[in-house]
């Protein structure tokens, strides 16, 4: 990859208590020019810190942004799942839809089915736990179960 093209990549992220409360995720935007989005963030009682974002730039930017925040004591883990939609199966219900943080799974007002759009999946898995036909699937990245 060129490094003056852009890259995206969806990353989960844990942080130790003495981290948590500082701002390493947005220093990626100042000082690597990255941008972000927050697909799921929460902390826990104990103030570990998990987040679930999508980075976008330039990869040679990504990579250093990573590195920070290695030495920052963030563990960076990729996302290494992708979801899956059987059309055949899909009854077009629309639940995936209200529960979908990114809204990959939305309902076309036109047609009225339920429309997956597979660059917006943040493969968070929500969708395979309510779909009553198990109409979605999640499959490693690589693609084999």
């Amino acid at each position: 990859m060129q490094s003056d093209s852009k890259y995206k990549k969806i990353v989960y992220l844990t942080f130790p208590p003495d981290v948590s409360n500082k701002p390493v995720v947005c220093n990626l935007t100042r000082l690597y020019d990255l941008c972000f989005n927050i697909l799921k963030a929460q902390i826990t009682p104990r103030q570990d810190g998990q987040m679930t974002i999508e980075i976008f730039g330039d990869p040679q930017a990504f990579e250093h942004g990573m590195a920070y925040l290695k030495e920052h004591n963030v563990k960076v883990h990729p996302i290494t799942q992708k979801i899956s939609r059987d059309e055949q199966t899909c009854i077009h219900c629309g639940m995936c839809t209200a529960l979908c943080p990114t809204k990959a799974l939305a309902v076309d007002t036109t047609t009225r089915l339920v429309v997956f759009d597979p660059d917006k999946c943040s493969a968070c898995g929500i969708c395979t736990n309510v779909c009553p036909v198990k109409a979605m699937d999640v499959f490693p990245e690589n693609g084999h179960n």
